[in-house]
């Protein structure tokens, strides 16, 4: 039941053939998502793995665009951080290294909820 199978290596035996989030980087994701949810904000999500990158999108609903869509592109780690957060327009709301930092935004609106 805890047996981690790792990601197939490409033809280059170094990179996987799709991205993925860790599970520590998971739980972080969807802790957050459940914190929302509660909060009345999200009620769905979706995640998308490709070559390239790993997306994590949350709804209002589920008939809608995403409200939020959170990107992992590991290529990206040296430069200008793996981590992108995007509005519900596709416009980049926070860039990082660290995924903590890229989802404050999203903490700091949770914390105004619950002020409320």
């Amino acid at each position: 039941m805890n047996n981690v199978v790792p990601l197939p290596l490409g033809p280059h035996r170094g990179k996987p053939l799709q991205v993925g989030f860790e599970r520590v980087e998971l739980l972080k994701i969807l802790d957050l998502y459940g914190r929302m949810v509660a909060a009345g904000q999200w009620r769905d999500y979706a995640m998308d793995f490709h070559k390239d990158a790993a997306h994590f999108a949350a709804f209002r609903r589920s008939a809608e665009r995403p409200e939020v869509r959170l990107e992992k592109r590991p290529d990206l780690r040296q430069r200008q951080g793996m981590w992108t957060l995007f509005g519900e327009a596709g416009q980049v709301l926070k860039r990082g290294h660290e995924l903590a930092g890229v989802l404050a935004p999203i903490e700091r609106r949770l914390l105004k909820i619950v002020d409320e």
